[in-house]
């Protein structure tokens, strides 16, 4: 069923500053953390912590060439129509589609996975059921208003931030008890245990894969200036606060894993979070750990549905086509409602998916749309650049949210990308994603091309 156009096209404004916050925070913080850190803690060492402060510095900036884009036009739907505009309509046609996909493919790994964690509770429950269930839920709730989509994915956050805090808090009290483990004692000597690169630079910089798709979400800010109340004054502070409480949250919960145990003991195969937890004799840890985790996969899907559904309205809204103007309109609640019904259904595929593709097929998928947001967020560093040499000297020293040392800071984050990228040939399964990705941007260009020529 399609909604009647909003004659106005104006978007609601119902997210908050707390809405903005957490759905920027919460969208960063998941399976890569409760699940991930393992992997990373394994090939870096203590090292690992350096890795994240380059990535959150990285992060930084983008988020700030980002805010500094929203600012100069807060009525804009998503990010991509600043590409759009610095960058060329080809560029703004492959990144909003590069962009929808990633989102769509990342949220059907969620929702199936989704499946997976209700499983550990539910055996006979099938996959699909849940899938199913959850995906209703979440359509309703970013259907009814954007509010209640920023409600959600508050409490959704919460959770997640609930678990680190308690972590954190826990290895504080171990550490002052000098609590006896099963690998020694609780300390803060364990963190410094050997080298900190004990696998060498290599170990270092492999790190770089997991630590920087934990940050995948981040830019979800980019969606929001359109929908949010005062987005001149929420915006730069949201902004400012997420990167920062972000590498706190990931350091905090990193530095007391690793004084719990000595980092050479924390199993790369399963959640460190459920390994602290056991070790101090906390029996349903792995039940409390599937359950954060169930409220990530959630959380991301939510999320998913929400980008999905504004960057198709974004990407339709001048369409000439009867499908894509019904997708390119508002509802009366100022909700792009009829691309978050497509979107949904989209993303509803992979109840399909699970039947008829074998996985192999489709984490290969995911890894490729994951690499692609290294492209992505390059080319919201090089709108940015290209938006402040556009400006007279005058209007920049108007700017009250300026890029801290342009142009420095974008060439450091375009090279931190271009060094990810680097990283992930290093190893075969990383390096099949990244030739993947760049096949699938080579496509996308030359259909545009051909298609306008």
């Amino acid at each position: 069923m399609f909604i009647l156009k909003n004659e106005k096209n104006d978007m609601s404004r119902g997210l908050k500053s707390r809405h903005v916050q957490l759905i920027a925070l919460g969208g960063t913080i998941g399976t890569g953390l409760f699940l991930g850190a393992g992997k990373s803690i394994h090939l870096a060492g203590p090292s690992i912590l350096l890795a994240y402060l380059i990535a959150g510095l990285a992060c930084f900036f983008l988020m700030r060439a980002l805010g500094e884009l929203l600012l100069s036009n807060t009525n804009t739907v998503s990010f991509i129509d600043f590409i759009n505009k610095y960058m060329g309509k080809r560029t703004g046609f492959v990144a909003g589609w590069t962009y929808l996909v990633c989102w769509i493919t990342i949220a059907m790994a969620e929702i199936t996975a989704s499946g997976l964690y209700v499983q550990y509770w539910f055996p006979d429950i099938p996959i699909w059921a849940t899938a199913l269930f959850l995906l209703v839920i979440l359509f309703l709730m970013n259907s009814i208003t954007v509010s209640a989509f920023g409600e959600t994915e508050f409490w959704f956050a919460i959770i997640k931030v609930v678990a680190i805090v308690v972590l954190i808090l826990v290895g504080v009290i171990l550490v002052t008890m000098n609590y006896k483990t099963s690998v020694g004692h609780a300390s803060v000597t364990n963190l410094t245990d050997g080298s900190f690169f004990p696998n060498g630079f290599k170990g270092f910089f492999l790190s770089f894969q997991m630590v920087v798709f934990s940050f995948v979400g981040v830019e979800m800010i980019g969606m929001t200036a359109s929908e949010t109340k005062d987005p001149k004054k929420i915006i730069p502070k949201c902004i400012n606060d997420v990167p920062v409480r972000i590498i706190l949250f990931y350091i905090g919960a990193l530095v007391a894993l690793m004084c719990i145990y000595p980092w050479s003991h924390v199993s790369p195969d399963s959640s460190p979070f459920v390994q602290v937890f056991q070790g101090i004799g906390v029996k349903p840890a792995a039940a409390i750990v599937n359950f954060v985790v169930l409220t990530a996969a959630a959380s991301a899907c939510n999320s998913a549905i929400f980008t999905t559904g504004r960057m198709l309205y974004s990407l339709t809204s001048e369409s000439n086509n009867k499908l894509g103007k019904k997708l390119g309109t508002l509802s009366k609640r100022g909700l792009p409602y009829n691309a978050i019904l497509c979107s949904t259904i989209l993303i509803a595929l992979s109840v399909i998916l699970d039947f008829i593709m074998p996985s192999g097929v489709f984490d290969f998928i995911s890894s490729v749309a994951t690499t692609c947001f290294l492209y992505i967020w390059s080319l919201i560093v090089v709108a940015h650049y290209k938006y402040r040499k556009s400006l007279s000297l005058d209007e920049t020293k108007q700017l009250i949210f300026k890029m801290p040392i342009f142009p420095y800071s974008n060439a450091f984050t375009i090279l931190f990308m271009v060094m990810v990228a680097i990283v992930l040939s290093f190893q075969t399964q990383t390096l099949v994603a990244l030739i993947g990705s760049v096949i699938w941007l080579i496509a996308l260009y030359a259909f545009d091309f051909y298609k306008n020529k």
